[in-house]
C-alpha cells in the first residue's frame, strides 16, 4: 500500500507538471484515475526494468490451487454444517 501511495503522488507530480496550470486534479478523481490504470502502470515498469512474470499458465496453477490441505475450503465447510444431523 506504501508503495502504491508514492507512485501515485510520483505520477501526480508528473501529471500535474505536463498539465496545463489551470486543470486541477482532485485527490478522490485522481486516487480512481491510479487505480483503473495500475494495472497498465506494472505492466509498463515491468517492462521497463526487464522483468517478465511467469507463463500465464503456471500462475493461474500456483495461484488457484488449495494451499492448505487440512484447512477445509468455506463451501466444504457449509456443505458440512447444512447436511442433516442423523439421530441414533
Amino acid at each position: 500500500a506504501l508503495l502504491s501511495l508514492l507512485v501515485s503522488r510520483e505520477l501526480l507530480d508528473l501529471v500535474t507538471e505536463q498539465a496545463d496550470d489551470e486543470i486541477v486534479f482532485p485527490p478522490e478523481r485522481w486516487a480512481a484515475t491510479f487505480r483503473s490504470h495500475a494495472q497498465l502502470i506494472l505492466h509498463e515498469l515491468g517492462e521497463y526494468l526487464g522483468y517478465s512474470p511467469p507463463p500465464l499458465l503456471d500462475r493461474l496453477i500456483d495461484d488457484a490451487q488449495k494451499i492448505h490441505q487440512q484447512r477445509p475450503v468455506l463451501q466444504e465447510t457449509l456443505a458440512t454444517a447444512t447436511q442433516p444431523r442423523c439421530e441414533s
